[in-house]
């Protein structure tokens, strides 16, 4: 079976940072055939072309996310066009992993699962969303085909996703008047009411890691700064996928909501009245631009017709560094200089804190925690182990997802 090519887009905004360890992530990647569309700032862009790679670039700088994946799929060449963000890294297997399903004719879109900040718990798995924007979770824990329905889809991931172009491009790709909220859900259910979704593959092993950066839209501790497009985007998806809803009652719930999620921050000593006062205000704010916003649909997208422009990658062999934490500078130096392999270093103490697993922007993967701690959050706290026994073990677990050896 033949991975068909795939284009990678990735948005970002004031970011660089992140955006440039996403990127070497990417030409991690073991499938063969793969072009990179980068769509950022000016300053982001001008430091993606230092690394002197293949890249397609395209400048943006607004806070639309939906606008900026739309100027990325117009530069796309391939048949599939994956989406990740730019505070995520993906495992080496993730998008031959998650292209695979493609070689079926009925599969026009694809999900895999994400890992949060510490690199090891889930945070976002397997759902459905409905007409009114809720999730279903369900569970799946090997590679799935799922049918949709006109009111209940397979909700994709913005960070972990991808679609049959042409599908994409026929519904007008990601309507710009969702800027970040209810976006990837707007376009599962719009798919469907198009007649152009067949079965979603949800595939739990391709996998990437999102952190949850600081943005124009939330503070790095995830704590709102607007909630104008959160309304804004709950009010258009509900007009557009549930006509029949009690607009009241709904912006009584999503005020609770936020309301709620909002006095936890106060609690926590994140934000004063005043400050909460406006978070509030801009959200009847956005609910009632979200309730002026026009539904036309979006126009489709015409394919693009720039040739494709493949980065190298394709499977490398693995590599196991290991140590105690007084060995941390030869270890981390000979990671950095490892650039022809996958390299995973664990770096342990004599301790039983748990283990956290993040991509360094020198191209490898670290995991530090207590010889005796946890890395999968289940079980014992604490077990006794031998450090032998606890690398064999971590090694065997990473396995699943990239190559060791």
């Amino acid at each position: 079976m033949t991975t068909p090519p795939v284009s990678v887009i990735v948005v970002s905004r004031h970011r660089a940072a992140a955006l440039m360890r996403c990127i070497v992530a990417l030409t991690q990647q073991d499938h063969p055939n793969v072009e990179l569309i980068v769509v950022a700032d000016p300053e982001a862009i001008r430091q993606a072309e230092t690394l002197s790679l293949p890249l397609k670039c395209v400048t943006f700088d607004e806070a639309n996310i939906s606008a900026a994946r739309n100027a990325g799929l117009a530069v796309a060449a391939a048949s599939i066009v994956a989406f990740i963000d730019d505070d995520a890294v993906a495992e080496p297997t993730w998008l031959s992993r998650l292209a695979a399903p493609f070689a079926n004719p009925e599969v026009t879109a694809s999900t895999g699962f994400i890992r949060g900040r510490n690199g090891i718990s889930y945070q976002w798995q397997a759902c459905e969303v409905d007409q009114f924007g809720q999730d279903h979770p369900l569970t799946i824990t090997e590679p799935t085909l799922r049918p949709n329905a006109p009111q209940r889809a397979v909700k994709t991931q913005g960070t972990n996703c991808a679609f049959r172009r042409d599908a994409l491009l026929a519904i007008g790709g990601f309507d710009p008047a969702y800027r970040f909220y209810l976006d990837e859900a707007d376009v599962n259910l719009r798919m469907v009411g198009q007649n152009l979704s067949g079965l979603t593959a949800i595939i739990p092993d391709a996998q990437v890691h999102h952190g949850y950066l600081a943005s124009s839209r939330r503070a790095a501790n995830r704590m709102p700064l607007s909630l104008h497009d959160i309304a804004a985007s709950t009010a258009i998806f509900l007009r557009r996928h549930a006509p029949e809803a009690d607009m009241g009652a709904a912006l009584k719930a999503l005020s609770l909501r936020e309301s709620s999620r909002i006095a936890a921050h106060r609690r926590a000593g994140r934000i004063d009245a005043q400050a909460e006062l406006a978070l509030l205000t801009s959200l009847t704010q956005g609910w009632a631009e979200g309730l002026a916003h026009p539904l036309a649909a979006p126009p489709p997208l015409f394919p693009a017709t720039t040739p494709m422009q493949a980065l190298d990658t394709g499977p490398r062999p693995g590599k196991i560094l290991s140590g105690r934490f007084w060995q941390k500078r030869r270890l981390l130096a000979e990671a950095t200089a490892s650039t022809a392999t996958i390299t995973t270093v664990f770096l342990f103490t004599p301790t039983a804190r748990p283990h956290k697993l993040s991509f360094q922007p020198q191209g490898y993967w670290l995991q530090t925690g207590g010889i005796f701690g946890q890395s999968t959050r289940h079980g014992p706290r604490f077990r006794v182990i031998s450090f032998g026994k606890r690398v064999e073990e971590e090694t065997a677990r990473l396995a699943q997802y990239r190559p060791i050896a």
